[in-house]
């Protein structure tokens, strides 16, 4: 039987396992994923060893390993390479491929299963590490008004944005990012994407009440079985709708899904078999 996985660190709390045995049943695959935890300095190895078992077919990489799994790779997809982060891997021959799905998730998710507009609009991305790397340019493709990049390290969203933009032209991009410093965030944005993995331990990034208003789309790239605290506190602040990430989860899963089983998996029945 094949077998496939989700390493990361924490991990326990990773649905990923239940979405892709909805995804075997449905498309009659003879597969099983389990969860793998990541150690901090271990992760590499383990990946490794994973792979020099033939029945291992493919890993799934979540934080904080995003960007170590990218530097692992023999070949990279064209997305990966931009993102400079991987989060799904596989062998081909004896090289390991990574390509990153966390940006088509995302914006399927916002678009297609939440109705949120994307083009001509204000969005504000908080973070500026692999997660946000990964969805970074499949936003700018949707031609927002203005993209701005916030970080808790305000030199890491400068450098993300700037190497974006000097890529602009290659990739054939209309719109530029900005960074911006958590705290001099002074003006409201249509859609509000939380990044950063603050929600997995309760915390909240330190940024201003006033980037929320009752039309903003908030959008928490973690999840859980109860509502997220980004999302609780951006409510409470007078965000006008409030989105976790279990579709971006689902979406992106489906991809990988394709990438590894050559079958794209009707995702809909998935959000709503988990959705508590």
């Amino acid at each position: 039987m094949d077998r496939y996985a989700v390493i990361g660190n924490p991990i326990s709390h990773s649905k990923s396992p239940l979405i892709h045995a909805c995804f075997a049943e449905q498309t009659s695959q003879n597969m099983v994923y389990e969860r793998i935890e990541g150690g901090i300095d271990t992760f590499e190895d383990q990946v490794i060893r994973f792979f020099s078992v033939s029945s291992n077919k493919g890993l799934n990489v979540t934080v904080p390993f995003k960007e170590r799994a990218f530097a692992m790779c023999d070949e990279l997809s064209a997305r990966a390479q931009t993102a400079e982060a991987v989060n799904t891997l596989f062998m081909r021959g004896s090289s390991l491929v990574g390509d990153n799905t966390d940006g088509c998730g995302i914006v399927t998710d916002l678009i297609e299963n939440h109705g949120v507009t994307l083009s001509g609009q204000r969005i504000l991305l908080l973070g500026a590490g692999g997660a946000v790397k990964g969805v970074l340019q499949p936003l700018m493709e949707q031609s927002p008004s203005a993209l701005v990049i916030s970080n808790r390290t305000f030199s890491k969203a400068e450098a993300l944005a700037g190497r974006y933009n000097a890529m602009a032209e290659e990739l054939n991009l209309s719109g530029r990012a900005e960074a911006s410093p958590l705290e001099q965030l002074n003006t409201s944005f249509d859609v509000v994407i939380n990044g950063t993995s603050a929600s997995l331990s309760g915390e909240l990034p330190n940024i201003p009440a006033d980037v929320f208003v009752a039309t903003t789309a908030v959008y928490d790239m973690m999840y859980g079985d109860s509502e997220t605290v980004f999302n609780r506190w951006a409510r409470s602040q007078g965000a006008g709708k409030t989105m976790d990430g279990l579709g971006m989860l689902v979406e992106q899963a489906a991809e990988a899904f394709r990438l590894w089983r050559e079958l794209k998996p009707e995702t809909n029945t998935c959000i709503k078999l988990l959705r508590p």
